[in-house]
């Protein structure tokens, strides 16, 4: 028994004819969401969160403790700044008012002096003249400054304040200039090398920054163990989420056993996993209150449709009998007679399709043989050329059987409903052709017309039972509108999948089954 499926289906194809080849051209959407950038995870956010902090304390700390060494080495440098004038001015008491007769030694009247430290340099700043000046050796001893070094220490004003400075090549120094009072119009300048300074402050701040990152390494290591301890019941909630969404919830008795192990400690994460036990279990009950209604529902189908079968018998067999009658019968009467024996017919398929649809809903196993699909197709294209010979039907398939396990009658009904779908929803002229392969241990049959196509929205639902592409409930005698349900249904009864690709000027129905183990190869 044939039934063609969708009736509204024609008219989708027309209206796709009529809309043109743009029309199945869709959008691409997110085509730059391939390049962009994954999102961070959780537990890489708190680790570069952790990180980043501990490098901003770490250089806080570093440069508020090298600036701070730096200022007290600097000031006590010039506390020895200051005790090395307090020694120049002990020696200078002792000479005579006035310059000193021979202005070269001036330096070593305060170079020569206990106390002082190596690598000082001195110079003497009169008022009108060529400044001296001087330095101590490593050895001690007192050697004289070349004359622009001297200037060097000649410009530092004579305000009693410490001076950074630089002496040419010498370096970097602390000088101090005062005005002495045993003689008129000269100023004692005195400098001490940074060298030291400098060289103690890069030390401090090579040492914390080893020590910082030595710091952070050891401190990601063990935020990394901790946050990954205490993000792991988020793990089992993940965890716990893919199980579930890998379960088939959308049909039969549904057993929803999963749940977290996860304790409610009143911590974040707890409450978390406890919510979501919660929530799987709400799930559960009302997955389970979705199956029972269901049950109830395909049992009343199932149970109207059986007792539906024979009043609906009754009725078409009293219409023969009366038909024919002997006696002769008004022409209104034959005709009333003859819608009520048509009207019995297309009832009774509609009560065998829905209590066939019931049965497999209940999950009752077809029953299983092996199949020569190819002598399916040759004679289910041979009876749709009898019933459409406006159309041009052919098949492409090898003369080897491909041998499925499956149920004959079934799959004969499955091949009549398509090609009856081609036949039904195509203008006259269309070419059909049925295509049989096999590869991959599945036999694949497409049914192939280059009728209109089919329209995108009744695509997605072309395989419900009573989709429909209009308002009417029914456009072509004898259609019961159940055809391409009762297609899937009967190839996913038998392991299978049934798809479809349409766009105007091609439409394939495609039918793939796992194949015989006689016939695999």
């Amino acid at each position: 028994m044939t039934h063609p499926g969708d009736p509204g289906y024609a008219a989708a194809r027309r209206e796709a004819t009529t809309r043109g080849p743009d029309a199945s051209a869709e959008p691409v959407d997110g085509a730059g969401a391939s390049g962009r950038r994954r999102p961070w995870t959780l537990r890489r956010r708190l680790l570069v969160i952790v990180a980043s902090l501990l490098v901003a304390v770490s250089a806080v700390v570093g440069v508020v403790s090298v600036a701070v060494f730096h200022s007290s080495s600097v000031a006590r440098l010039d506390a020895n700044l200051d005790s090395a004038i307090s020694r120049a001015n002990v020696a200078i008491a002792g000479q005579p008012p006035g310059f000193p007769g021979n202005p070269d030694e001036a330096p070593s009247l305060v170079l020569n002096v206990p106390g002082q430290e190596a690598g000082t340099l001195a110079a003497l700043v009169p008022d009108d003249g060529e400044p001296r000046a001087g330095y101590i050796t490593e050895e001690g001893r007192v050697l004289d400054l070349p004359q622009h070094l001297a200037q060097k220490l000649a410009a530092v004003p004579a305000d009693g304040e410490p001076h950074s400075i630089k002496v040419g090549d010498l370096g970097d120094y602390r000088a101090l200039a005062v005005q002495e009072a045993e003689w008129d119009r000269v100023s004692i300048v005195l400098a001490l090398p940074l060298a030291e300074v400098d060289a103690a402050t890069s030390q401090l701040a090579i040492t914390i920054s080893i020590v910082a990152l030595a710091g952070l390494a050891v401190a990601l290591g063990l935020g990394s163990l901790i946050v990954t301890r205490a993000l792991s019941p988020l793990a089992r909630v993940t965890a716990t989420a893919q199980r579930v969404s890998e379960l088939p919830l959308d049909r039969g008795d549904v057993a929803l056993a999963e749940r977290v192990d996860v304790d409610d400690d009143g911590t974040e994460v707890g409450r978390l996993g406890s919510a979501f036990n919660r929530m799987l279990g709400h799930v559960a009950s009302a997955l389970t209150a979705r199956e029972q209604s269901e049950q109830k529902v395909r049992r009343f189908v199932a149970d109207a449709s059986h007792e539906l079968r024979t009043p609906l018998a009754s009725i078409r067999g009293y219409a023969e009998l009366t038909r024919l009658h002997g006696g002769e019968l008004p022409e209104d009467v034959v005709h009333a007679l003859s819608r009520i024996e048509s009207e019995s017919v297309r009832m009774t398929e509609l009560v065998e399709d829905l209590l066939l649809l019931a049965r497999l809903d209940e999950g009752r196993e077809l029953v299983h043989s092996e199949v020569d699909l190819r002598a399916l197709v040759v004679d289910a294209v041979g009876d749709a050329q009898a019933a459409g010979p406006d159309h041009e039907w052919s098949v492409d398939a090898a003369e080897s059987p491909v041998v499925v396990s499956g149920d004959d009658a079934r799959l004969r009904q499955v091949l009549a409903n398509l090609l009856a779908n081609a036949r039904l929803h195509t203008p006259a002229g269309t070419a059909v052709t049925a295509r049989l392969t096999k590869a991959d241990g599945r036999a694949r049959l497409d049914i192939v017309d280059d009728g209109p196509g089919i329209d995108e929205g009744l695509r997605d639902r072309l395989f419900e039972r009573f989709a429909r592409g209009d308002a009417s409930r029914s456009r072509r005698a004898g259609s019961t509108g159940l055809g391409l349900a009762i297609v899937r249904a009967v190839v996913e009864a038998q392991h299978g999948t049934v798809s479809v690709e349409s766009k105007p000027g091609r439409t394939v129905f495609t039918v793939e089954l796992p194949l015989a183990a006689a016939s695999v190869g």
